[in-house]
């Protein structure tokens, strides 16, 4: 993907995310992610049924980085069963720490290609998807999945 699409991709999620700001709903699992060098906190809910992301949520303070992938990575998820947000999980940290994995499969979330080549921005790609690590796994123990 063209460099100045990718900054532009990544500016209209940072300037208007999708998915953002919590509601009262304890139906959502809810999970917190720092990151212990910087600003970036995020917020996630996610809820799930029948082993399928139906909605996800987020807020908190974050850099461009932060928040634009977690708009990008909660737009790419929803809709998704939980063995599908898995592989999506998997190529997505392969892309970043530099691995073989299919640009297809990351839709969107492939404008952080060349985030590997500054190792300062890995967290804050990454940071939200480690959230939804959590959020999978809470699901896995939950039995709420195919």
């Amino acid at each position: 993907m063209e460099t100045n699409l990718r900054r532009e991709i990544i500016l209209q999620h940072y300037e208007h995310p999708k998915n953002r700001g919590l509601i009262s709903d304890d139906t959502y699992i809810k999970v917190n992610t720092n990151n212990e060098s910087c600003i970036d906190e995020i917020d996630l809910m996610v809820k799930v049924e029948h082993g399928k992301i139906i909605d996800a949520r987020f807020d908190g303070e974050a850099c461009a980085i932060c928040t634009s992938s977690t708009s990008i990575m909660l737009d790419t998820l929803i809709g998704k069963d939980v063995k599908e947000v898995e592989e999506i999980m998997q190529h997505f940290t392969n892309m970043i720490n530099e691995k073989e994995y299919d640009e297809h499969i990351l839709e969107e979330a492939v404008v952080y290609e060349d985030v590997s080549k500054q190792p300062s921005r890995k967290k804050c790609a990454l940071l939200p998807w480690w959230g939804m690590e959590k959020v999978i796994q809470e699901v896995k123990e939950s039995g709420d999945y195919t």
